[in-house]
């Protein structure tokens, strides 16, 4: 009955009926009040009501997607718990001598309209959540229920205009087969949080929720970006079939678990996966990840009020490292800035925050900070097969000045007693043009690169990478960043050292044919993209893909590479 193109968010093909989840109506009329008091009384019950529902929906997310994923909720609460936010709401009552929905409507508007013009994508991203939590304040402000996914008892597909993130927490993968929405991309909430449950997804279809009527039986096809509407006996069986092909092909991928990764003519290489927290673990060892090759730490330090203590930090690292034993864990020093903030540090406002005073360079400034962390560091260090990377590294000057620092730490705990590992590696994040461009003159202080593509390649083409008007100009295929990540391969070979790759291109399937002929001697990537590469990789063989390299490099554009993979290796 119709078909519609979307962004496909999340792989897997799901067949069920349509289930609207809609926002209720939250319409209300201004009234002049008698008393300020009652009305801030009526206020304050419903942000109790909200914050309890959100520390229950939270823990939730906490058992099903893991700390990472639950602390979006400890954000949610630190806006019902704002002042800033909070204060004006009163203020408002107690001025103009209206209803509480009124001054709650005026002020998050006020709020969500600043955030939303901010140049800053993560700033942009605040706006919806605190749309998402207003809501729910305003639902018990008017008595009215809120939208409650975990009470879904059937199979369905739900459709919206968009998922919250405590509407994706709550989904029942049992139940909810999968989703679709007008609006969002692969980097929303939703989107994450999806590849998280293995539920799949369509985002950005604009019109499903127009297109589609509650009981409609819907396919989404997440692995193509396609929803069907009412499909014919013969789209079903079509998508039945697909559907089988696809959990079949799982089953084939699920026997590759314990295998080494090795191309077709026997060449080894690393398959490792990027986590957020030690939860994320165990996701790894499912998918049969040779260990971790980036570690973000910054999530232990976001969605709090203060900084995370030593001891803190040390049992997260401690317990990362035991669970993988002796396979490598590639931990980042924090990354703070750009596109994420901590609240609590009062950093002072950028235009320009991804060029500006962040990661790397935050930490040698903030150095109280930094030994923080290198201190817990070098702790763990003996519980398994520590790596430390620094990001956002520009100048030799600052990877000399990192190390340095942590070699004072390093030696301040032998003096106090501690024990550490002896063979701790110790890289960059090459992310920076300039620093792949000198990659000659790193190689020869460094331990090893992990090139972080996703900013390699917005920098390089000057392409902000959540910007819609320019985004394809976001080109993982161009021959300019072939060339700089051939470069920084080459470097680090010359000197006997390895690179990695830690960008979303590590775990591209055109990609990946790409990065072996270059190469690249470990790929990090979702962990759930570990197996599919795995098997992409033992039918290529990378003496065929080395004698493609030259001609790849000297090609004009993207498409041409792709075109050219393509066809080479049957993609």
């Amino acid at each position: 009955m119709g078909n519609i193109n979307g962004i496909a968010a999340s792989s897997g093909i799901a067949i069920a009926k349509a289930y609207h989840l809609a926002v209720p109506n939250l319409s209300f009329e201004k009234r002049t009040i008698e008393s300020s008091e009652e009305e801030i009384n009526r206020l304050i019950e419903a942000l109790e009501t909200s914050k309890k529902e959100l520390e229950q929906i939270k823990e939730n997310a906490k058992k099903t997607l893991g700390d990472e994923h639950a602390e979006i909720f400890s954000a949610h609460l630190l806006v019902l718990s704002d002042p800033e936010m909070i204060n004006p709401i009163k203020d408002t009552i107690e001025t103009e001598m209206v209803n509480a929905e009124v001054a709650l409507d005026q002020t998050a508007n006020m709020f969500i309209d600043m955030f939303k013009n901010m140049d800053n994508a993560y700033m942009r991203e605040r706006a919806a959540d605190i749309q998402d939590v207003t809501k729910r304040v305003m639902a018990h402000l008017l008595q009215v229920s809120f939208p409650d996914p975990a009470l879904i008892d059937e199979e369905v597909i739900i459709v919206a205009e968009d998922l919250t993130p405590s509407d994706t927490a709550q989904l029942n993968k049992q139940f909810v087969k999968g989703f679709t929405t007008n609006i969002g991309g692969r980097t929303s909430h939703s989107a994450i949080m999806a590849r998280s449950l293995e539920i799949p997804a369509v985002v950005g279809t604009k019109t499903i929720t127009d297109q589609a009527n509650k009981n409609d039986l819907v396919i989404v096809d997440g692995i193509d970006g396609k929803v069907i509407i009412s499909p014919t006996e013969k789209e079903l069986q079509s998508y039945q079939e697909k559907q089988g092909q696809f959990e079949k092909q799982k089953r084939e991928w699920a026997k590759l678990k314990n295998e080494p990764t090795k191309s077709a003519d026997g060449v080894n290489v690393e398959l490792v996966a990027n986590i957020g927290t030690p939860e994320d673990v165990s996701g790894v060892i499912s998918n049969g990840g040779e260990g971790v090759g980036l570690y973000r730490t910054e999530f232990l330090y976001m969605g709090k009020s203060q900084l995370p203590t030593e001891e803190e930090q040390f049992n997260a690292y401690k317990s990362v490292l035991e669970q993988l034993g002796e396979k490598p864990v590639v931990v980042r020093t924090l990354d703070i800035g750009g596109d994420k903030e901590l609240d609590y540090l009062d950093l002072p406002k950028e235009l320009n925050p991804f060029l500006g005073f962040r990661a790397i360079r935050l930490c040698l400034e903030r150095d109280d900070i930094f030994r923080v962390q290198l201190r817990a560091l070098l702790r763990a260090s003996v519980h398994g097969n520590l790596k430390i990377m620094f990001p956002m590294i520009a100048t030799l000057e600052e990877f000399r000045q990192a190390k340095a620092i942590l070699m004072e730490e390093k030696d301040r705990l032998i003096s106090e007693g501690h024990s550490m590992s002896d063979s701790i590696e110790i890289g960059i994040m090459v992310e920076i043009p300039s620093t792949a461009v000198a990659a000659p003159q790193f190689a020869k202080e460094v331990d090893f690169f992990s090139i972080g593509t996703n900013d390699l390649i917005q920098y390089t083409m000057a392409a902000d990478r959540m910007n819609e008007r320019v985004s394809y100009l976001y080109q993982p295929y161009h021959p300019a960043i072939l060339n700089l990540v051939h470069h920084v391969i080459e470097a680090a070979h010359a000197e006997g050292k390895w690179a990695g790759m830690c960008g979303e291109m590590a775990g591209d399937s055109i990609a990946i044919p790409i990065l072996l002929g270059l190469g690249l001697d470990e790929f990090s990537m979702s962990a759930t993209s570990i197996l599919p590469a795995r098997t992409q990789i033992r039918d290529l063989s990378k003496a065929e893909l080395v004698g493609y390299k030259d001609k790849l490099l000297s090609m004009s554009t993207a498409d041409e590479v792709e075109q050219f993979i393509r066809e080479k290796t049957n993609q």
